[in-house]
């Protein structure tokens, strides 16, 4: 990794990844609040230095003012690492540019899946669509009136179901007290959960059981 100046790398022309309005926004603001993770992640050249992996953050740092920025060179020494792979797996082997090209795609190909509950119980949802994490259902969160009808979000599948309240700061931060609480007790350790692996959910039905207990 090195540090060179920003107009000494060229966008790629043949760039297939563009970042639209909202999104290209949150970029801007990362790259300006978090300066380190492009330390940690420097823009991706070829020996042209011409940009393989970083188009997007180049157009930001650029918008931004920025006059250097971290690069990493794709060399011929790392294509013939790749190629002794690939004979190794009986691959047919590729040129440079062939493999610079091939790289343009794989550096923004995800191979990984988020876990949307983990998400959805450890993270502040406001703060996940702040760093532009994409398939969240953030419309879920934002806005929705308290409601008798409830609907399935996307990739949901019965018999299980999400339902979203509009609450005010301070209920909030009681409710999310309250769930603390319940998850620590001895009843919540035995509570029928009907094959739901959500924590929280499975620590609302437990109050909500215990509520209606006593009412009776």
């Amino acid at each position: 990794m090195e540090i060179v100046k920003i107009r000494s790398i060229t966008p790629n022309p043949d760039n297939p990844r563009f970042i639209k309005n909202e999104k290209y926004k949150l970029l801007l603001h990362s790259v300006k609040v978090s300066p380190a993770f492009m330390l940690m992640n420097p823009i991706k050249v070829d020996l042209d230095n011409m940009i393989l992996g970083g188009n997007m953050r180049y157009k930001a740092c650029m918008e931004l003012k920025k006059k250097e920025v971290p690069i990493e060179v794709f060399t011929r020494e790392h294509a013939e690492i790749n190629n002794k792979a690939r004979r190794e797996e009986g691959i047919e082997e590729a040129t440079y540019e062939e493999q610079c090209r091939e790289f343009i795609i794989k550096d923004n190909i995800s191979f990984g899946e988020h876990d949307w509950d983990i998400l959805g119980n450890e993270w502040d949802p406001i703060q996940l669509q702040e760093y532009g994490l994409d398939g969240f259902p953030f419309e879920d969160i934002e806005d929705i009136e308290t409601s008798e009808e409830f609907s399935l979000a996307d990739g949901d599948k019965e018999p299980f179901q999400q339902m979203t309240f509009t609450l005010a700061d301070e209920q909030a931060e009681q409710i999310k007290n309250s769930l603390t609480d319940i998850k620590a007790t001895e009843e919540y350790k035995y509570c029928e959960t009907m094959g739901n692996d959500n924590s929280n959910g499975n620590a609302l039905y437990l109050m909500i059981m215990q509520w209606a207990e006593q009412r009776r």
